[in-house]
């Protein structure tokens, strides 16, 4: 929290709702088996996001819980989940239409594929593995190839 303070950037705990609560973090981003995301909407008073896959339904049922931001994925293979659930651009131009949140993608980001989804409709990319897992580059150069 000291770090991201003093960057003028935000501290989103992933997955869970009660730590991100306990720390008081500007929010926290949920899976769809992270807890059920109205009571989270309770304890988090901030940014609040939840993955919806490739479903118009899961966004929705999040909109109606009045999350922050609806995140679709996986896009691409990735390391950390390699058995994710699929998403395609089609639900990327759907939403793009048809919902009034930001949208980030998520799932085997990387520099050469995130324009593609950021054209069909996304406003924010999470990146993990091609910062964190990357055996080419260090995250500082990592992050640079996406500025």
């Amino acid at each position: 929290k000291k770090i991201t303070k003093k960057q003028k950037d935000k501290i989103i705990i992933n997955d869970n709702f009660r730590m991100a609560f306990k720390i008081k973090a500007d929010g926290c981003h949920l899976g769809q088996s992270d807890g059920p995301i109205k009571i989270a909407r309770k304890k988090i008073n901030n940014i609040l996001g939840v993955t919806c896959h490739n479903s118009k339904i899961l966004a929705g049922n999040a909109i109606k819980d009045k999350v922050d931001y609806i995140a679709f994925g996986s896009f691409f293979k990735s390391k950390l989940k390699p058995n994710a659930i699929k998403a395609n651009l089609s639900i990327l131009k759907w939403a793009k239409k048809e919902i009034k949140k930001p949208i980030v993608v998520i799932g085997g980001i990387n520099n050469l594929n995130y324009k593609k989804l950021m054209n069909a409709g996304a406003k924010y990319i999470a990146i993990s593995s091609f910062i964190w897992d990357n055996p080419k580059l260090k995250p500082e150069f990592a992050i640079k190839l996406f500025k």
